[in-house]
């Protein structure tokens, strides 16, 4: 019980020391050796450079190439003027009595395309600032309509969705970043309605009540950059690229080609489902980053610096989504946490329910999505796949409750998307986050029921 009680004080104070500004990359090892220490455990060296160390390094040497391309991808599109171009262009046509929900479809295209939410606000703020402030609807839905298009159904319902969330349960159930294709469209369909209804209905209410935009003066902050934006279907094309080769990668290029090698041990033993996911996702972006690098050659300003951006700005996310799995398995290694896990177990009978619930609790201890799903499978993703896999429950169909699970309490208020948002707009969470709530934590839990009842009652499809 003992050992319990170190595991349950350790989530605890991550949680609290997450939401009260502290890098996990310091807390995340010292609350790992805490709780070994509570449970017992005396050979903490052992546990920090064996589990610990060892765990991260795994995740990063994985998804380093995602994380990096993805972020060198959102830079150059924010640098070139493509991520305003397609937010204006979407703005434009929707006109200003839909304002709010031109902001939530520039976010949902540029996320699908590989771009990172984080820069996408950056890219899209100054643009939703015109078009609400001419529409005469509160500033204070733009964080909403930005977590609605870009961390929601574009995060981890939409088939092929190129975000890490999407790509990580890959590794554990051997799927790649279509999986459950039908299942995921329902899934995301319901969190784009449900969220798209709510903010147009709040919008409308506001606009009822003569709101207006809110006494938000302008400065610099909220004027477009100083870039001469390219023609939509040359800053669209990067994105289609994105698609068309994750399509063409995962289908028919790499089942196509000769892999048996893959058994050798240099090369870890591995078959082709261990890496045909991520393969087709870095291929995609790699090819994506070359077509947004020329596209644009003749008007770059400084191109390296782009890149340099770009690259530097991959290392936080990564290397705080690898500390906090490998906090994960130092817990999973606990003698306490077998306890824990047949307390999850005990929730349902069901292996889809016991997912979604650990998974969900995981993003809202981190404020993470991709930390609590990597947090959650770590500790029991052999574990699921195994019970899949005696229920006949398609590993597919794993993946695909396991990415929308990472989406609900992920936006807690002690999220950092959330904060940083928040600062960006330059509004508190009084103003603004009870309809970021609706958005990213109500639809998407309505959206896992949804995808738990379909999945349960018809399979993965």
């Amino acid at each position: 019980m003992i050992g319990v009680l170190g595991i349950l004080l350790s989530l605890g104070l991550l949680m609290y020391l997450a939401y009260r500004g502290f890098n996990v990359l310091l807390v995340a090892p010292v609350l790992a050796l805490l709780a070994a220490a509570i449970g017992g455990e005396t050979r903490l060296l052992a546990v920090l450079s064996q589990i610990y160390m060892k765990s991260l390094g795994g995740f990063v040497s994985g998804y380093f190439a995602l994380f990096m391309l993805g972020a060198i991808l959102g830079r150059l599109m924010a640098d070139s003027g493509s991520a305003s171009a397609i937010a204006s262009w979407i703005v434009g046509r929707l006109g200003p009595r839909q304002s709010v929900l031109a902001i939530v479809l520039a976010c949902a295209v540029l996320t699908y395309g590989g771009v990172s939410v984080l820069v996408v606000i950056f890219a899209v703020y100054p643009v939703a600032v015109a078009i609400l402030r001419n529409s005469n609807t509160p500033k204070r839905f733009i964080p909403a309509a930005v977590l609605l298009g870009g961390a929601t159904f574009t995060l981890s319902g939409i088939p092929g969705t190129p975000s890490i969330q999407n790509a990580m349960p890959i590794a554990f159930f051997g799927t790649d970043t279509f999986a459950a294709p039908g299942v995921g469209s329902i899934g995301g369909l319901v969190m784009l309605v449900f969220g798209a209804w709510w903010l147009q209905s709040r919008a409308q209410q506001a606009r009822t009540r003569g709101e207006g935009y809110g006494n938000h003066p302008l400065d610099a902050q909220d004027a477009a950059p100083a870039v001469n934006e390219p023609p939509l279907l040359v800053a669209v094309l990067p994105l289609v690229v994105v698609l068309v080769m994750n399509v063409a990668m995962t289908w028919w290029v790499i089942p196509a080609m000769d892999l048996a090698y893959l058994k050798e041990p240099k090369f870890g033993s591995v078959g082709v489902n261990d890496v045909r996911g991520l393969w087709a996702l870095v291929s995609a972006l790699a090819l994506a980053t070359l077509t947004a690098m020329l596209l644009h050659w003749r008007r770059w300003q400084d191109l390296k610096g782009s890149l340099n951006q770009g690259t530097f700005s991959s290392m936080l996310p990564i290397f705080n989504t690898a500390s906090e799995i490998a906090y994960g398995a130092v817990i999973a290694a606990l003698s306490g946490f077998a306890v824990v896990q047949a307390a999850l177990a005990g929730v349902s009978s069901n292996i889809l329910v016991n997912e979604a619930i650990a998974v969900n609790i995981m993003a809202g201890i981190t404020g993470s999505a991709a930390g609590g799903l990597g947090l959650a499978l770590g500790m029991l993703g052999k574990t699921y796949a195994a019970a899949a896999a005696a229920a006949g429950i398609s590993p597919e169909l794993l993946h695909r409750v396991a990415a929308i699970a990472c989406g609900g309490l992920d936006s807690l208020p002690h999220n950092g998307a959330v904060i940083t948002m928040l600062g960006i707009c330059r509004l508190t969470h009084r103003e603004a986050y009870y309809d970021m709530f609706m958005v990213s934590v109500v639809g998407p839990l309505l959206a896992l029921v949804v995808v738990l009842f379909v999945g349960t009652t018809f399979g993965a499809f």
